[in-house]
């Protein structure tokens, strides 16, 4: 390519993090997507379009081009660090289940779910001490109670906080609900009930409206304003949001051509470890046959997301987990001297989260560490085999109980020590992690494996809705599926 040219490519999606802005590209030929690059630039908090042009600045220089654009330009961001959310309901479990399903890919962050069995007093000083940007107010089927969910819409008005306030209940209690809360100043969006009947949850209107306040927050905060006035739809997408609905178009496939069948994306960060699994299978399902009430992970698509286990900022919650001995042994050490020096290291990588593994010793605990966040993220999302009777669930022992995984053939790896490991050693470290399952449904050892080297989920995820046949075909080609 001329280094004096401006190259027109096909696409360009941004991702914006807390501490880089990526920007991947993509050219068309033959009527198919192909990645032509993927650049980076330390995000800059005050004036995000400068981390963006240093981005696209890199990604000329990667190209040998003086400049580029693109035809069609997409973003998603995780610079927010997510809406705080609580969610208000009648049953526990289910408002727990519900709040999970809308908050999944929507950018919010479930800091607390309350019900009936929290008194009045105590949901009063937990809204004010969280002081959420957002309340999901569910409550009743449609049809069934009311009260509560007219009695929370009270509590929230007497706490004064500064939340918008997703109506998602009774629908017959949402008139009555609206004109408490706005009488008071508060914003509320109406959506239809989350659960209109008891074996039922649709959750995509609530999540869609909660993705709209996500947008609007940092686009607000963040100054992202001018840059989706350049994007070719006018919205940012939460980043985990997307490699979420790449994983569905992995999965589930696109009118044009298959999916790959059932899977899970190992989505290990500094901070976080985040487990999407999707089990299309699940969609043949009845909704009696789901039984929401009862074992409330048969959704489709699932993530979870455990903010204590990470490489880096969140290492010391990895030893807290599982304890130092228990990860030493893991790479044949014992000993608490060692255990003593694991723990320090993981101390220290809080303190320095930019620190790269420079020792032989260090990269083993980097990986000792790295198993262990694995196994501790995929039994915590996965379901387990029942040891005991549960008569009032109809329960017995050997029943297997929430995500069922043991049928997944392939696991996708994301992130910065799998990017820079060797095959057979993140293929290593996956197997480990699966290779004592107890009870839990996990998938079998014999997994297939893909790394995602590049970080291109998050822009196949971008382009799902708007080119997912094209999504696909590049995501089967570019991982070899």
């Amino acid at each position: 390519m001329d280094d004096t040219a401006e190259e027109v490519l096909d696409t360009i999606v941004f991702d914006i993090g807390s501490t880089f802005t990526k920007a991947t590209a993509f050219r068309e030929k033959d009527g198919k997507l192909v990645w032509a690059a993927r650049a980076q630039a330390p995000t800059t908090v005050d004036d995000i379009g400068q981390g963006i042009e240093t981005a696209l600045r890199n990604l000329a220089q990667a190209l040998h081009c003086r400049a580029v654009t693109a035809k069609s330009m997409y973003s998603t961001s995780s610079a927010a660090g997510g809406l705080r959310m609580v969610a208000m309901g009648y049953m526990p479990r289910v408002t727990a289940k519900a709040a999970k399903e809308v908050a999944m890919n929507a950018g919010a962050r479930v800091l607390e779910v309350m019900s009936f069995e929290d008194k009045d007093e105590n949901k009063f000083e937990m809204l004010q001490e969280i002081n959420p940007d957002i309340i999901l107010l569910a409550g009743g089927t449609d049809g069934g109670d009311m009260d509560s969910m007219i009695n929370d819409a009270r509590i929230i008005v007497d706490s004064k906080v500064k939340a918008t306030v997703v109506i998602a209940g009774n629908a017959s209690a949402q008139p009555i609900v609206k004109a408490i809360l706005q009488d008071s100043g508060f914003k509320t969006v109406r959506v239809p009930n989350v659960m209109p009947t008891i074996h039922e949850l649709k959750v995509i209107p609530a999540r869609e409206a909660i993705h709209e306040q996500f947008i609007r927050q940092i686009t607000d905060a963040k100054g992202l304003g001018n840059l989706v006035d350049r994007l070719t739809e006018k919205k940012v997408v939460p980043t985990p949001g997307a490699v979420l609905m790449a994983a569905e178009l992995l999965a589930q496939g696109s009118h044009e051509e298959k999916g790959i069948g059932s899977l899970v994306v190992i989505d290990l960060g500094g901070a976080t470890t985040d487990i999407h699994s999707v089990i299309p299978e699940l969609e043949e399902l009845s909704i009696e046959e789901r039984g929401l009430v009862i074992t409330n992970e048969k959704q489709t698509a699932y993530r979870t997301v455990e903010g204590n286990l990470g490489l880096r900022v969140s290492a010391r919650g990895i030893v807290e987990a599982a304890g130092a001995k228990a990860i030493l042994n893991r790479i044949g050490l014992a000993g608490e001297e060692h255990e003593q020096e694991i723990a320090a290291y993981a101390a220290s990588l809080e303190e320095q989260p930019e620190y790269l593994a420079a020792t032989e010793r260090e990269k083993l605990f980097d990986r000792a560490l790295a198993q262990t966040a694995v196994e501790i993220a995929l039994k915590r999302h996965a379901g387990y085999i029942s040891q005991k009777f549960d008569p009032v669930m109809g329960i017995v022992p050997g029943t297997p109980v929430g995500r069922d995984l043991r049928r997944v053939e392939t696991i996708i790896a994301v992130g910065g020590i799998f990017a820079s490991l060797p095959e057979e050693e993140v293929r290593s470290i996956i197997v480990r992690a699966l290779a004592d399952p107890g009870i839990s449904l996990l998938p079998a050892t014999s997994v297939n494996v893909i790394i995602d080297r590049q970080y291109l989920l998050y822009a196949i995820g971008r382009l799902a809705d708007r080119r997912p046949a094209a999504a696909l075909a590049f995501a089967k080609n570019h991982f070899g599926i």
